[in-house]
């Protein structure tokens, strides 16, 4: 199992970026896939997950700001961020694991075990 994430960086308020993680090695059915952020001094939060069917659940703190996607195959997963702010400046994480549906994913994510390696993400005022 691996994961694999690209797209981090430092941005001004109000930019825009794009996260992307690749997965591979998963040979389970009802994957689900999200992304999750620690910002330095914080607890690990969810952000977006999707699920097998494609439904998403997204943190208050985002929605409609970010979407998050995944390729045709399902071993891609995107996180495509707008209206960046300073208090998104966290590491970025992708995570992959069986899970009920994307709601479940993005609340339970204590037991997620497939982690990526994380990107930085910087937004500066």
């Amino acid at each position: 199992v691996r994961l694999v994430e690209s797209g981090g960086g430092s941005v001004q308020s109000g930019e825009s970026l794009r996260l992307s993680c690749v997965v591979s090695g998963f040979t389970v059915d009802r994957l689900c896939m999200g992304w999750f952020r620690q910002a330095p001094g914080k607890q690990r939060e969810g952000v977006a997950t999707i699920d097998y069917d494609g439904n998403t659940t997204y943190a208050d703190s985002v929605k409609s700001r970010f979407t998050i996607s995944q390729g045709n195959a399902k071993d891609t997963v995107r996180l495509q961020m707008t209206n960046l702010k300073p208090e998104d400046t966290a590491m970025y994480y992708c995570a992959a694991e069986q899970c009920m549906g994307s709601y479940y994913l993005l609340r339970d994510f204590v037991v997620i075990q497939n982690w990526g390696q994380g990107t930085q993400v910087t937004v500066s005022s």
